[in-house]
């Protein structure tokens, strides 16, 4: 399902607890890594954060079989487990975005129910984990839809990627179709090179039984967020036993998360929370690099979170630039002491380099 991706540290010295980075499996990883200057996972490792990413695997029919469960044990919990083991460390930290988080999330909730803490910290990037607010996407997604989804898949099969991509593009039509069907098609021009379209073309295909269960568990029946609703990997879900701290990033302008449904999971976790809000949109707001001082973000109480996210926006203060050196500076206490920098990749005989980074799995169109 996945290929793990070990960043060769650019510091002497690393954190001791590992980071690990849990991207949307609808898209490529690359967002976080388009090019060194707006590289979220380039500024983890500058950080001195020892860096860890799953790239997951663009589905063919010989995964046309797998389902939401074998996606969270046999991916997301078997990356936090084979971090630990190469690194030696006791707990890691992690980050989930978009879906990844929500995979995070349910992930760190089934290791609860089992007894287990191995995240010491979790951040939450644009991500759904009480789908009461969808924003526009409620317009597509009802019980017949659904119900016409599950019989399509329910032998298996895959979810094209185009019909994914495209659907997301006609969410934001005048920037992401029309826009180019004026330039290109009626005057001619061609389009200008631009990573995160090229990124946003470059889709996946999805396993229909994940597909078809992730739309009616969450976004159809919202079980996620009901204590003892979902039984994933022979465990009942409860968010609220994941009482690790956590930091929760919405995007005002997020037309997929819309910044009521990110700002919701504060009211999910029960430990240590913090939530900032970006300017701009589901892409854009996160990908934001530090170095360039572009766009604001808000800050408000860290001990008060009123349920109306609007009562949070009125109590918060702007900020100028980014919100990674927030973040950054929200996740240096918890990554533990400073350690010398490993020299080579993975661990003795048992986890060995497999093929240079970014690896074959994403590079594989669907």
């Amino acid at each position: 399902l996945f290929q793990l991706i070990e960043y060769k540290p650019l510091t002497a010295k690393v954190y001791e607890r590992p980071f690990l980075l849990v991207p949307p499996c609808i898209n490529k990883f690359y967002i976080l890594d388009l090019q060194p200057e707006n590289s979220l996972i380039r500024y983890c490792v500058e950080q001195g954060h020892r860096t860890f990413v799953v790239s997951w695997r663009n589905p063919d029919e010989s995964l046309d079989q797998k389902t939401w469960d074998d996606y969270i044990e046999d991916a997301v919990i078997k990356a936090i487990d084979v971090t630990q083991d190469i690194t030696g460390a006791e707990t890691i930290n992690a980050l989930g975005f978009c879906v990844g988080g929500t995979m995070l999330g349910t992930a760190l909730a089934v290791l609860a129910a089992r007894g287990e803490e191995p995240v010491n910290c979790a951040t939450f990037l644009t991500t759904l984990l009480d789908f009461s607010d969808t924003g526009i996407l409620d317009v597509f997604i009802d019980e017949n839809f659904v119900k016409y989804r599950e019989m399509q898949f329910a032998q298996g099969g895959l979810m094209p990627g185009r019909d994914l991509a495209t659907t997301f593009s006609f969410l934001r039509p005048n920037d992401l179709v029309w826009n180019y069907v004026v330039g290109n098609y009626l005057k001619g021009e061609t389009p200008p090179p631009f990573d995160l379209l090229y990124w946003n073309s470059d889709s996946t295909n999805l396993p229909g039984h994940y597909y078809a269960h992730y739309l009616r568990q969450m976004y159809l029946e919202n079980n996620l967020v009901k204590p003892g609703h979902m039984v994933v990997c022979g465990e009942k879900v409860d968010l609220r036993k994941v009482k690790v701290p956590v930091y929760i990033y919405g995007s005002r302008e997020d037309h997929i998360v819309p910044i009521a449904g990110s700002y919701a999971s504060t009211q999910v976790f029960p430990g240590k929370k913090r939530f900032v809000m970006g300017a701009s949109g589901h892409i854009a707001g996160v990908i934001n690099p530090a170095a360039k001082n572009k766009r604001s973000h808000w800050i408000g109480s860290s001990t008060k979170y009123p349920a109306d996210v609007n009562a949070w926006i009125e109590s918060a203060t702007e900020h100028p630039g980014s919100w990674w050196s927030d973040w950054a500076a929200w996740l240096k206490p918890q990554a533990g002491k400073q350690v010398a920098a490993p020299k080579t990749y993975g661990k003795g005989k048992t986890y060995t380099a497999i093929e240079p980074a970014p690896g074959r799995y994403v590079k594989a169109k669907a």
